[in-house]
């Protein structure tokens, strides 16, 4: 995906998450990277694409996504994102279940979002791993940022309904807790054991939750529930665990006491019908609440829950529900970048960064917004122009 040619944007409208504010000049691109930008630039270069003082952003970014692990229109062939026979499954990567050419994939770059974490589903206490991918490649190893940005783990009522129907533990939310807490403990002394040289019998679920107890990666905690957002907290606090809150659907009924905390927050999918019990609070004013208290909140899609070339609609509906426009952006860009520890690479318009850059026809949160180029690395390999 390197992209050794200079690539000159000019007279670009960039809209500045970092700094909240719109300026207009050109942009260096080279060898994939954003290398100067300034209010004019020459340089002897044929390779020149005029923005016409069109609206320039990063790629989009979604950092909780299902992208490529359930295929479109294939039903159970196409099904890889829930490993359903056993409740604690860390061992799983996301990365192994990736399709890469799946029509989704290019429907999402196709409207902007360049970067997605993708992983597992929501039906096991430990589900694996999620993936950092770029949305552009044939072959997912060559889109990949990082093939381990968390870890996928869920509370509540999916978890409840698959393990009820196999008559076995955990069918409750004690259950859930239970089995989070003792697979935790046993990789706390699994770790101690091989460090102080006792040489354990080698375990694949405890060594894919390694990097958990040493927070190299946080628990990625799919809570919609009140109740189960609380739990989690709990947990983390308990455990001494680096975690996001992903889907949050209750956590107005919670504000204060998650005010209190400063564990990242991934809202959505807040589009959509309430399809199940948990799903009661689902509403875009719980985006803007939480935002406008001082949260930095990224917006998801869940996709395919909410087809992902629709992420830049969901942000411009939080802005219709109150959130601030730049926040708004933000939550599309810069802070699910950062929630994946991708933010010096991706995630805004600066210097150094990778020249994943879209060019719109229209403001980017409208949702007339289509993409007139779309960059990769500094490639153009999408959009209604290209």
């Amino acid at each position: 995906m390197e992209n050794n040619n200079v690539l000159l944007i000019k007279n670009a409208t960039i809209l500045d998450v970092e700094e909240k504010r719109e300026i207009e000049a050109d942009i260096l691109i080279k060898n994939g990277k954003i290398a100067a930008i300034e209010q004019t630039i020459d340089i002897c270069t044929d390779n020149i694409i005029d923005a016409g003082k069109r609206y320039v952003t990063s790629g989009l970014v979604d950092c909780h996504t299902h992208l490529g692990l359930k295929g479109d229109s294939q039903g159970f062939e196409g099904i890889d994102h829930n490993e359903k026979n056993d409740p604690v499954t860390p061992q799983m990567r996301g990365l192994d279940g990736i399709n890469p050419l799946d029509v989704t994939v290019k429907e999402a770059l196709a409207h902007g979002v360049t970067t997605v974490g993708s992983g597992p589903g929501s039906t096991n206490v430990f589900g694996g791993t999620f993936a950092c991918i770029k949305t552009y490649g044939e072959c997912v190893d060559d889109m990949l940022l990082s093939d381990s940005v968390a870890m996928k783990s869920a509370f509540g009522e999916n978890v409840k309904r698959t393990y009820n129907d196999k008559k076995k533990t955990p069918m409750t939310r004690m259950g859930i807790a239970a089995l989070f807490r003792e697979y935790i403990f046993k990789t706390k002394e699994y770790l101690r054991d091989k460090e102080s040289g006792k040489n354990p019998k080698f375990d694949m679920k405890l060594e894919a939750l390694i990097p958990v107890v040493k927070k190299e990666i946080p628990i990625k905690a799919h809570v919609h529930r009140a109740d189960d957002i609380m739990t989690a907290v709990r947990l983390a606090k308990e455990l001494d665990l680096d975690m996001t809150l992903d889907h949050c659907t209750c956590a107005k009924d919670v504000f204060n006491s998650l005010m209190k905390v400063d564990y990242p927050m991934i809202m959505g999918p807040s589009l959509g019908h309430r399809g199940k019990i948990e799903l009661q609070g689902k509403g875009f004013d719980s985006v803007a609440l939480f935002s406008n208290a001082g949260k930095k909140i990224a917006i998801t899609t869940d996709a395919p829950v909410v087809p992902l070339q629709y992420l830049n609609v969901c942000a411009g509906l939080a802005v219709r529900a109150g959130m601030d426009k730049w926040e708004a952006l933000r939550a599309i860009s810069l802070y699910p970048a950062s929630f994946m520890k991708q933010d010096h690479k991706i995630g805004s318009i600066k210097v150094e960064k990778d020249a994943d850059i879209v060019i719109w026809n229209d403001y980017p949160l409208s949702n007339f917004a289509l993409p007139n180029y779309v960059l990769i690395n500094g490639e153009v390999v999408e959009g209604i122009d290209k």
